[in-house]
Formats: structure tokens, sequence, C-alpha cells
């Protein structure tokens, strides 16, 4: 439905549908068809004489005459027919164009769209061109294209019509009489074809600093379409044909159906259509890729019906190509109860199966026939996609493309789509039916449920006709059926399940042996690279073998090779039918299963409200304390007290109230590389490059104890539940048993080491998240390392840059890790599977930051402060600060108070503006 324009559901007649399939539309005469009323006069009806490819098609101008379509495989004779002129002296003029022919297609009869009427026989038509010297031409057109079409082998039919196609393309060039400027300049002009569904136009494009163009050969649907750069907000690569030589358009930012499809003739002119185009969109619009969309769902930013868009777009997947049709799950397994209830699970289709493994009994009958099966096996014949499939679903909305698929016939009526239930029934029962849906059934618009055209689409067995689709009992008419189809679409069982069926059609589910181990594994030449068609020498061959997979269906592109991770639900109760991923989830998630307090809603109020207004941060104060680069910053829980540390070796004790520095330590002659306050405000515990760790009493105003922990630098530390966490450039992270009460009463401490996590390399940065269950390291060399704190256990190891990480931190509520690294670039790592989420490349280096899981405030090598839209990869505001590198931040609890230092020696307080 997205693709039927609202030109195509005008009153127009001809459309290129009415072609075959392959077939291109060449050029159109005002032409007269003569048809004899008598032995003396023959009545004239004016109409337009089109010239196509494999046929010549007469559309009279009365509607009540049908549209009569030639096919030139069944012509025996085209000839001019000369004038009868009585007077011997005036030259003989070609009066008409005689096409004699076995076969005729008569289409739209009376006006109605319905199956064509063949009309078989020897017959005569006459056609007179309005610009009768125009004849001859046309009689060598058509004889040229005759020949093409009695070729015996279909090579080389389609060899023979494309060169006629290419000499045709050119003959002509763009008309840059159709720039809307007259400022344009012009990029890059090349041939290609403008896609809609089963339909390619052939033409000109041209693209200017302003505008993209084509310019169909035809002339027709219209003379030029024109995209504005400006307007233009996302563009994809495309296969056509398994081929990569497609590009589409995008307009809007959530449309299902795009402004323009392309396919170019050779890769080399789409590529660098895409290039100028991508290049001129930088500046203007984000790039997502899978992993942004995903974080974005992951998040709540963006819907399950929007995802799985962003989702079918990235895979290839076009509403102009109904062979790679966007592709939905079935999501409701109930079409038979009065009402629906989406808090049952067994209201509910298990998602973590294909369709063809949800009836147990089927599925053992297919895994028999599998297991005998030569190489190359596969349990499915037939797709979960193909056109057959979106046209019958679609069908009460475009009879043509229907009518165009299959020659001009509908479907059997009992085969049609008579009811849901019935269709979902078969889809578990069939031996051959395995389709999915299509967005159009989570849409707004139910018309592809509803007879309205009154189209004749047959009669079922009993006698009733084909006319709207049977509801289930649970919808009083389609539009409730949509919107109850929506609101199991977002429902709390489907997302926390989506992810299972995002592992089978985009996913690492797809292919390989753990498609086999989800029974999940459909014919080989549905697969991307599946077959090579270009090492096809025979061209019969690789025309039929492209033929059958582009009516098989295909399988989207694969997006995913780990597990795809859960969408985050807090507000909902687990709604599993099996405890699955669960449970695991719920034990990495700081959050209670209590009641929040009102202190602690009151907090959280506060968190938003500081981070919806970190771009108006103000600066508040700055003092230059150190003679080196701060490299580390505690603070009271009063906020009276700032302790910060330095390369310069010291420990310094600044008050916020008198904006004085109190007290500077030293312990060593080596840099100290960050501190960490313990409970009470009794000590201040700081890191060394000299491998020590320092616990310094404020109450006693000297250095309490010494831990000699590690044999190279210190680099970062973490204390959490009387453990403290030590990482070193000496490629460990320790865990040391650390008692608060002990280090603040005096007591010579004995620091028990409880753990030592290994690492390849240097390790730079370390984090706990709010619970204290994980802690996640960056080392040197630009890898993430997540570990379990309660087993000590690593969970997942990721390669995220290519160079030392700066910084890295947990999202408050544990489901992802956010690292800045040396690479300019900040990533997103997904907790629960370890899948890398987004990549933010930033102009430079970004040293140090804070975050709330959807907004970042990071510091960066020249001193600004920026703050980052993760969702939208874009920096929303960037706040001059120090005059050298950030190098440390701190932001209290309710995020309303910050505190940087940088390399400039200098420690700045912060701000937001309310």
């Amino acid at each position: 439905m997205a693709f039927i324009k609202k030109k195509e559901r005008s009153k127009e007649r001809f459309s290129l549908l009415l072609l075959d399939l392959e077939e291109y539309y060449f050029e159109q005469y005002t032409a007269y068809q003569l048809v004899s009323a008598s032995t003396a006069q023959k009545r004239k009806t004016r109409g337009s004489l089109k010239i196509c490819s494999k046929s010549v098609i007469f559309e009279p101008e009365t509607l009540a005459e049908p549209i009569l379509k030639i096919p030139l495989r069944d012509c025996k004779g085209i000839e001019a027919v000369e004038e009868n002129d009585r007077n011997p002296f005036n030259e003989a003029k070609p009066a008409g164009l005689s096409i004699a022919c076995q076969q005729v297609y008569l289409i739209k009869e009376s006006n109605i769209v319905g199956p064509y009427r063949i009309e078989r026989g020897d017959r005569n038509f006459l056609f007179q061109l309005e610009v009768s010297t125009k004849t001859e031409d046309v009689v060598q057109t058509l004889l040229q294209l005759h020949r093409a079409s009695c070729l015996d082998k279909l090579g080389d039919q389609t060899a023979m019509i494309a060169a006629n196609l290419q000499s045709r393309l050119a003959r002509t060039t763009f008309d840059k009489n159709s720039f809307q400027s007259v400022s344009e300049k012009p990029h890059m002009e090349c041939e290609a074809e403008m896609v809609t569904p089963l339909v390619t136009n052939p033409g000109h494009v041209c693209i200017t600093d302003q505008s993209l163009y084509f310019q169909p050969l035809s002339g027709y649907p219209e003379s030029v379409v024109q995209i504005v750069l400006h307007n233009v907000r996302r563009i994809y690569k495309r296969r056509h044909g398994l081929r990569p030589l497609g590009l589409e358009v995008f307009c809007t930012e959530n449309d299902l159906c795009s402004d323009i499809y392309l396919k170019f003739y050779n890769t080399k002119d789409r590529d660098e259509l895409y290039y100028y185009i991508a290049t001129f969109l930088e500046n203007h619009v984000a790039e997502h890729t899978a992993e942004s969309y995903m974080l974005q769902w992951q998040r709540g930013h963006i819907s399950n019906y929007q995802y799985l868009l962003h989702l079918n777009n990235l895979a290839d997947r076009s509403c102009n190509d109904l062979s790679q049709y966007p592709v939905f799950p079935w999501v409701i397994a109930d079409y038979s109860s009065t009402e629906l209830d989406l808090m049952n699970a067994a209201s509910f289709r298990d998602l973590g199966k294909p369709v063809g493994a949800l009836n147990k009994e089927r599925l053992e009958r297919l895994l028999a026939r599998y297991r005998d099966m030569p190489d190359p096996k596969f349990m499915y014949g037939s797709h979960y996609s193909s056109p057959g499939y979106v046209l019958f679903y679609l069908v009460r909305v475009a009879p043509e493309y229907m009518l165009c698929l299959q020659n001009g016939r509908y479907d059997h009526a009992d085969r049609m789509f008579n009811s849901i239930a019935e269709t979902w029934k078969n889809c578990l029962e069939g031996a051959t039916d395995f389709k999915e849906l299509i967005p159009e059934f989570y849409g707004s618009d139910p018309t592809f449920l509803e007879n309205s055209l009154n189209l004749n689409l047959g009669k079922r067995q009993g006698g009733k006709m084909v006319g709207d689709v049977v509801l289930p009992p649970w919808a009083s008419d389609a539009s409730e059926f949509l919107q109850k189809s929506q609101k199991a679409l977002e429902s709390q069982y489907v997302s926390e399940h989506l992810h299972e069926w995002i592992d089978l059609i985009f996913g690492y589910k797809q292919r390989g042996s753990e498609a086999v181990a989800a029974h999940n594994v459909f014919h080989p030449l549905t697969y991307e690279g599946g077959i090579d068609c270009d090492s096809i020498e025979d061209p019969d061959q690789k025309i039929a073998m492209l033929t059958q997979i582009l009516e098989f269906g295909q399988t989207p592109k694969q997006l995913f090779t780990t597990p795809h991770p859960q969408r985050i639900t807090p507000r909902f109760q687990s709604m599993s039918r099996t405890p699955s991923q669960n449970a695991s989830l719920n034990e990495l998630s700081p959050a209670s299963t209590s009641e929040d307090s009102s202190f602690e809603d009151l907090t959280e109020e506060s968190k938003k409200l500081a981070w919806s207004n970190m771009t108006k941060l103000k600066l508040v104060s700055s003092h230059k304390i150190h003679k080196e680069a701060v490299t580390g910053i505690a603070v009271t829980r009063s906020g009276s007290s700032v302790f910060t540390t330095s390369q310069d070796s010291t420990l310094k004790m600044f008050s916020k109230e008198s904006c004085a520095l109190q007290r500077s330590m030293s312990f060593s002659n080596m840099a100290l590389s960050s501190c960490v306050m313990l409970p009470e405000d009794a000590t201040v515990v700081c890191s060394s490059w000299d491998n020590n760790v320092y616990f310094y009493s404020i109450a006693y105003g000297r250095r309490q104890d010494t831990l000699m922990g590690h044999d190279d630098a210190i680099s970062k530390m973490c204390w959490r539940d009387n453990r403290l966490y030590t990482a070193s450039w000496d490629s460990t992270v320790k865990v040391w048993k650390c008692v608060s009460a002990d280090i603040s009463s005096n007591k010579r401490s004995q620091f028990e080491l409880l753990a030592e996590f290994e690492h390849d390399a240097g390790v730079n940065t370390i984090n706990l998240n709010q619970a204290g269950t994980l802690l996640v390291s960056g080392s040197k060399e630009g890898t993430v390392s997540i570990w379990d704190t309660t087993n000590f256990m690593l969970l997942h190891q990721v390669q995220c840059h290519s160079g030392t990480i700066h910084d890295i931190a947990f999202s408050p509520d544990s489901r992802h890790v956010l690292s800045a690294g040396e690479d300019r670039t900040l990533k997103v790592v997904d907790v629960q599977t370890g899948m890398l989420a987004s990549t933010v490349t930033a102009e430079e280096q970004q040293r140090c930051f804070c975050w709330d899981g959807n907004t970042v405030l990071s510091g960066d090598q020249s001193g600004n402060l920026l703050v980052w839209d993760l969702m939208a990869a874009k920096v929303t505001q960037k706040i001059p600060g120090h005059s050298g590198a950030v190098t440390a931040m701190w932001m209290n609890e309710q995020c309303s108070s910050i505190i940087t230092g940088a390399e400039d020696k200098q420690i700045i307080f912060w701000k937001p503006q309310y």
C-alpha cells in the first residue's frame, strides 16, 4: 500500500503494470484505431499507441473501450498500409499501420479492473498515426522488436532488447532545461532505471549541487522527477537482481516507502552518486547503523515498529522491490477469542522460532526430509517473504500488481487472503506455507483488508464471493484489528522477545550452524552470496536462475553476527513463557524490587532536570591549584571540600566555601593518578605511578597507610562495599579487601587480595556499576573487558578502540558501557551480549566523561566540554572551558554540580542553569 502512489489510485487507465515483467516502455503516439463499420466506411477510435519492448498497447480515449495489448511474439505481420488514392499523379502516402496477430489481450473492459480477456485466433488491427510521417519509423522499430521477440533463446531475446534500449539511451541526453534553477551546476550524468514494484523505467540521471533528477526515456509517468538534496534524510545502497546496482533515497525519517529507487547499469555510477549525496548530507544528517538504531530501540527511544522498519531498510528490504519487501512477524496467536488478552503470554506466537518450526508435528516431517536430502540441504521449500505473498495480502488495494505478476489473472478464490484466522492456521499446518507478515498489518490504513474497490475476486467453494477479509472475533472492524495488532507489537511480551525473532531474520541464527539448530534453513539460492550470477555463462540459464530467485523471495542481508540484546523494559514485570534470560538481566540491574521511596523519586527527577539542562552549563569559578595536569577529583558528601590529585605528585584540599587552597600533601616524587573518597568523609585514597596506593586521613592530616599493590603504575581506582579495585599498567586489575571503618579508626589494615583480573595489555581505566556487581576495564590497546565481581569471572571482552581507552563507565541502569578512546570515538557496548552497539566519531579525543545512558558530557583534548545526544550521534553543545585537555571530571549524585580538571593545572566548577 505504501508503494501505491496517489497518482496510481487515480482514474488513469494505462500504467507500466500492463507490461510484462522486465519489459520496457519506449514511446507513444497519438493514433486512431480503424475498425470497418461497413464496406463503405470505417469507425475511428482515438487513443494512444504505445511501443514497448515486447508488445504494442493501444489505450482508447473512450473509457468504455478496452485497452488492447498485442504481444509481438504473437504477430504474423507488421507493415505500413498505403492510402488508396484514385489520383495517379499523387505520391502514395503511408496511411496506417497494420498488425496481423494470433492473440490479443483486452484489459479494463468497461473501465473495470479485472482479469484480462484473451482473444485467440487470427486478427488484423489497423492504426493511423496522427502524424502520418512517423508511420515508417514506427514500423521499422516494431519489426526490430518483433525479431527479438521471436528468437528461440530467452537470453538472445534479452540481449537484443537490451541493445535496443542502450542505443536509445545513447541517442538521447538529459534535458538541462528541466533544472529548477539556472544557477545549478551539474556534477554527473548517467543512465539508470527508476524502480517501482514489478516495473523498471529506463532514463537519464543528473545530479547537481542542488538536486537529483531522473528523466524517463518515455516521458512517463512524468517528464522529470526531482529530489532536492536538502530534503534528503536517508540513502541506502541496494542489491537489485542480486547485484549491487540499486540506490534508494528517502526524504522522510520514518516513512515506509522511499521517494526514488534507482537501478544503475554499473556499480561505479551507483557508488559515485551515493558518495556525492552522502558527502552532501554529512553536515545535515547523522548516519545511522543497525547498532545505533538498536541502542535507540533498547532504550525506548523508538518503537518496535520503527525499529523493524529501520532494520528492514538496512537489510536491503524495500517497498519498491517485491522480492525484498519489508518483513514483519506474526506476533498474535489467538484469532478465535472474543477478547484479546495482551497480558497473557499464550496470546502470542513464540518469537524464538521461525514459522515453519511453530508446529512440532509438521517440523518433525520437515526434519525427516531434511536428513535424507543430499547437499545443499534446506528445511523449507518456500520462503517467508516473496512477491506472491506480498500481493496475496495486498490484492484488494493492488489488484493490477497481482494481475501483472500472474499474467492477467487472480489466484483461485479459495487460495485468496480470505480470513486472518484461516491464513494463520495454514501458516501453522500447511506443508509449504511459512510466510510472515508485512508492515501494513501494523500500520494505520485498513483498506487492504476491505474490498472497497468492489473487485470481482472470484467465487469460493460454497458459492460465496470473495469480499472483505474475515477478521477475528476480537476485532469489530478492520481499523480495530490494526489498532490491536499495533498494541500487540508494542506489548510487553513482544518487547521482551522481539530480539529472538531478529536473531532469526536479521541476525546470527540466519545462517550456519546456528540456523540449523534453530530450524531456520531455507533454499541456498535465497541467501545473499548464495550464487554468483555473473559466473553463469549461459544467458538462458542465468535469466532462468534470476527469475527463480526473484519469484521465490530473498533472505534479508545479515545485520548481526552475535546474539541481539533484549529490550530494556523496566516498567514491566516479566511475562516470559520460560525464565530464559530475564533472570540474569535482572541481576545486572541495580533497581530494587520494592517501590522506590519518594526521596529516590525526587533524586531521579532532579537528575533528569539537570541532564535536560546540561547544554546550559555555566562556569561558576576556576582555580589554578596544581603545577601539572589534574588527574583525579574527590568531594566530601557536603560538597564543601574538594580533593584533587595531579601529575605534580600532590594531593590538594580545596575549600569550595572560601575558594582557597587549604592543604597540600605529597607521598612520593611520582605522579598521582586518581583519588577516591571513602564513606564518612574520613579518608582519601590516592593511586600513584610509583605502583602504590596511599590512604590519607582527613582528620589527622597525614598519610595513614600504604598498599604496595602492583608492578607498574596504578592508573585508576574504584571502591565499593569494603572492596578496593585497582587498575595498573602491569596488565592487571586487583580486588582488595579494604574495610573503610578499619581505616578511618586508624587501625593498621590487612589488605587481603581477593582476586586478580589478567589482561593482555596495560589497564588504563576501570569503572563499577551502581550495584557493585560488575566491573569494566579499558586497556591501552583498546580492549573493553566486563567482569562479574560476585564470582570474579570474565563476561565479555570486546576490541573497541584502535588505541588507549581514556575513560569508561556503565550507564545508570547497568545495561550499557560507554568508552572514550585515543582513536577519537565514543563506543557503546551492550552488557548482556557484549555486542558493540554504537560508534560515534568525534573531531578530537574525548579524555573523560559522565553520562546518563542517553546524554554524554565529555571533556576534549582542547579543553572544551561537549554535550552529546548519543542517540542522534551528534554534539548538541560545545562549551569553552580549559586551555588544555580535560583530564578529570566529577559529578554529584543529583547531577547538579560538576567539577573538571585539566592539563592547564586548573579545576573549574560548573552548574547547569534551569
